[in-house]
């Protein structure tokens, strides 16, 4: 092989693979030494190195010197060139899994392929991306060819290739997207301190900024909202709330729960808890839409943030003092002293160390143990009686949804019943109604011939009238007290109605 091929072909496989010069020598010693083993034997000692300057190769089996020739001679090429192919594969994968580890939450762009089951094939340029369904915005739908942006959260090597697994709802998705919109947070002037993100609905951005004189909010925000609308837009049209960040959590907390108006926040060190009073008529703002607002801010302040107005926490507060004076050894200025520092249930009591129990009755190891033990026996008591107060009202909406299921069925079936009763009725009445228009209009058939019966022709008018006129006639002829049987009137009648016929033959032409 000549050495100038060499080092061509590997400055070649260097630049369009992204592999460095050393792997790519690497991988052409290893070929030769794997392809000269299947040669000489698998348990030869067989060295084979090419010079990084000249592209000479050099080897030596057993210690005997191998020219260039018997390396060409004897050595398989179709075997080293098998397991070049191998290596240079090997080490494209290694360069581009090194290339997207460092891209780790960094925002990339890429082309959608294929979009199937819900999951999409992003093309990345030098390699094919997944962005699986769980990893989308909940609502947004993608085609083929569109153009997708999306951040790197997960790199992975499969035998040969490299996978890498993309994401549109982490939350630096919404600091790499800060970044591209807003120069002053590029720059470092303005910095983000903490997200809380609800991929879909909403998200908390809490920003500070390093110079007194630029507004952190209101660079983000821009000109008529032109800078975080660039961002919505990409995000699917997501609620994004831009948050002034304080160190301190007095003003931290009421700037996270905006836009609701906050009257007062007592924070409980211990329990790292933070109780939040409103007024009545902001309770329900500060709590957000399926408590959602509070829910971004107790992540963004990293505390438990409960909400409530001054008279519910004034109920809590005499309820807390009432049962933690029933303890033995308990008295009402240490209830007070723990009501204070943000002991308000039986639950929270007895997870307080003895050691600050101690302290601050100045009790002894033996008394604090105690009170410690009964909070613990009273907070598993309400346990249980919470347990078995869910249990039964979970029987109860189970009775009533059976209930109601019940009623539907017998509300189905009465209808049914009554759809089938109202069919039958109906029929009955159908029959009823088609047997009297039968009788009432009978068949033309049998009308035809009754009617040809009964209508007379015109000689049969004739005779008629002529039959009339001699029974008007016949009262005024007959004396009054003479009386005719009627049969000799209607034969005397029929003789004389009868009598031109009979005169007439039928065989005379007319």
């Amino acid at each position: 092989m000549n050495p100038n091929e060499v080092l061509r072909i590997v400055d070649a496989i260097h630049r369009d693979k992204n592999i460095d010069k050393a792997i790519v020598f690497d991988g052409i010693e290893a070929a030769l030494i794997s392809a000269a083993k299947k040669h000489y034997g698998e348990e030869e000692e067989i060295i084979i190195e090419v010079n990084r300057e000249t592209g000479e190769i050099t080897g030596h089996h057993n210690g005997t010197t191998l020219t260039p020739e018997d390396i060409a001679e004897r050595i398989g090429a179709q075997t080293a060139k098998q397991v070049m192919i191998q290596k240079i594969r090997e080490a494209e994968r290694d360069a581009l899994f090194d290339e997207y580890s460092e891209l780790m939450d960094q925002l990339v762009t890429g082309v959608i392929q294929r979009y199937e089951g819900g999951a999409a094939t992003v093309s990345l340029g030098n390699v094919e991306a997944i962005l699986p369904r769980g990893e989308q915005i909940p609502g947004e739908t993608h085609h083929a060819n569109e153009r997708v942006r999306a951040v790197v959260c997960d790199v992975r090597k499969v035998g040969s290739r490299v996978k890498v697994i993309l994401s549109r709802t982490r939350h630096h998705l919404v600091t790499r997207l800060f970044e591209q919109e807003i120069p002053e947070i590029a720059d470092g002037v303005i910095q983000i301190k903490a997200i809380a993100r609800e991929p879909g609905y909403r998200t908390k951005v809490a920003v500070a900024s390093s110079d007194q004189r630029v507004d952190c909010v209101g660079a983000c925000v821009g000109v008529r909202g032109n800078r975080i609308k660039n961002v919505v837009e990409e995000l699917a049209g997501e609620r994004i709330d831009i948050v002034r960040y304080s160190d301190d959590m007095q003003m931290l907390i009421p700037n996270a729960l905006q836009p609701a108006e906050v009257e007062e926040v007592i924070l409980c060190q211990m329990f790292g808890r933070a109780i939040v009073l409103v007024r009545e008529d902001q309770l329900s703002l500060a709590i957000g839409r399926r408590g959602q607002n509070v829910r971004l801010a107790s992540k963004l302040c990293v505390w438990d943030i409960e909400l409530m107005t001054r008279e519910e926490l004034d109920e809590q507060i005499e309820q807390a003092v009432a049962g933690f004076g029933v303890l033995d050894g308990m008295d009402d200025e240490l209830a007070e002293r723990l009501v204070g520092e943000g002991f308000l249930s039986y639950d929270d009591l007895s997870v307080i160390e003895p050691d600050v129990l101690m302290e601050m009755g100045g009790l002894t190891a033996e008394q604090a143990d105690h009170i410690v033990g009964q909070a613990e026996t009273k907070a598993l008591e309400a346990e249980e009686a919470a347990a078995d107060q869910r249990r039964r009202q979970r029987e109860q909406e189970r009775r009533e949804v059976a209930m109601a299921q019940a009623e539907e069925a017998e509300a189905k079936a009465n209808a049914a019943r009554d759809a089938a009763l109202a069919a039958e009725t109906g029929s009955d009445a159908g029959a009823a109604v088609a047997a009297e228009t039968e009788i009432a209009a009978p068949d033309e058939a049998a009308v035809e011939p009754a009617v040809s019966d009964e209508i007379p022709g015109p000689q049969e008018d004739v005779v008629t009238e002529e039959a009339a006129a001699a029974a008007d006639q016949v009262p005024e002829e007959q004396p009054p007290d003479e009386h005719v049987p009627d049969e000799q009137v209607l034969e005397e009648r029929l003789s004389e109605e009868q009598a031109p016929e009979e005169t007439k033959s039928p065989e005379e032409p007319a």
